[in-house]
């Protein structure tokens, strides 16, 4: 065997055994920092000594640090009771808080800040407040926290006169912030309210205005769990006595009808009086042309033969000069008009002596 390779296989021997020993040290390492970390807790987090509702202002007393694992910390949680209680000024809950449960920074007020809903509002949400009473508001179980359906329900008037009523879903899965004057969520007794307010955007905030006006509010409760919208679709009158689809079909092919009658009748009223203008138009002409005829008559019974003029005498030729008046012959014929109903028919027809 050459020596070349008798180097080559000691070399890698070498490097094998060196690669072992520090996979190993590496290991070790791993299993001593984990074995470190499932032993101590490194942070601490304030938590509630007593169940808080809205409104109950922050002390040391109702406040304590306890050790929480390191990375796991809440967002908006406070390491210590100090600087949980920093500023000027006391700080008001916003939420129900329950014992041991973390005090996070979005369910308290700050420094000296009331807690009112303008403190609970999300950004760029509104608060509207709507009427119900004890069938509307759902009998009173609908609570601050809770999300609920918005429904409209509206009656208007068909082009045939007749009242149509409907409900359409407004809006879906709307935040309650406060029954009455009450924005606790832990109140758990259901009680029978006048208003109730709701987390909105600007838009859903016009719509509910105006929608109050427009018509009757009432609220649908949702699950808890069910945050998502659905499909929705208007519910009529129709929908409650349970017409088919060929009663649809029917009724509105006898409105059809009824409105194609009515188009008719409007349609012959039109002609007819479009006729009975013209008939009113040729009266009139004839009524003219009597009239023009007349006149031409009387002008010339007017006319008186004029006297004779005698010339100077000639001689031996005597000249006369005699004007006779003569009556013009009436016409021989006439025209005769004759109504038939509303319209005008004329005939030419010879005139008696």
């Amino acid at each position: 065997m050459r020596a070349n390779t008798v180097i080559m296989i000691v070399l890698a021997g070498v490097f094998g055994v060196l690669a072992v020993v520090l996979v190993n040290i590496w290991l070790a390492g791993q299993r001593s920092a984990m074995a470190k970390a499932d032993g101590v807790q490194e942070d601490t987090v304030v938590v509630a000594t007593a169940a808080l509702k809205f409104g109950d202002i922050l002390s040391a007393d109702k406040l304590r640090e306890v050790a929480w694992p390191a990375g796991a910390v809440p967002a908006g949680a406070f390491k210590t009771t100090k600087e949980l209680l920093a500023g000027d000024g006391a700080k008001q809950a916003l939420q129900a808080i329950g014992i041991n449960e973390p005090v996070l920074a979005t369910k308290i007020t700050g420094p000296g800040q009331r807690a009112t809903l303008s403190a609970v509002l999300g950004e760029g949400m509104k608060a509207v407040s709507i009427r119900v009473n004890d069938v509307l508001g759902v009998a009173g179980f609908v609570f601050p926290g809770d999300r609920v359906d918005v429904l409209l329900t509206r009656t208007v008037r068909d082009n045939d006169g007749a009242d149509k009523s409907f409900v359409d879903v407004l809006l879906q899965s709307m935040k309650v912030l406060a029954v009455d004057q009450v924005a606790d969520e832990s109140k758990d007794s259901p009680t029978v309210v006048k208003s109730v307010t709701l987390e909105a955007s600007t838009r859903d905030a016009q719509k509910l205005t105006l929608a109050a006006g427009a018509g009757q509010l009432s609220l649908a409760l949702r699950q808890a769990a069910a945050s998502k919208g659905e499909t929705t679709e208007r519910i009529t009158l129709s929908d409650l006595t349970g017409e088919t689809p060929a009663d649809v079909a029917a009724r509105q092919a006898e409105l059809g009808k009824k409105a194609a009658a009515e188009a008719a009748a409007a349609e012959e009223r039109k002609r007819a009086e479009e006729d009975r203008k013209r008939a009113d138009d040729k009266i009139a002409g004839l009524a003219q042309a009597v009239d023009r005829v007349g006149s031409k008559l009387d002008d010339l019974s007017k006319i008186k033969p004029a006297p004779a003029v005698a010339s100077a005498p000639e001689v031996h030729e005597v000249v006369k000069e005699v004007v006779k008046y003569v009556q013009p012959e009436p016409p021989a014929r006439a025209t005769v008009g004759v109504f038939r109903g509303v319209k005008l028919e004329t005939y030419d027809v010879p005139r008696q002596p």
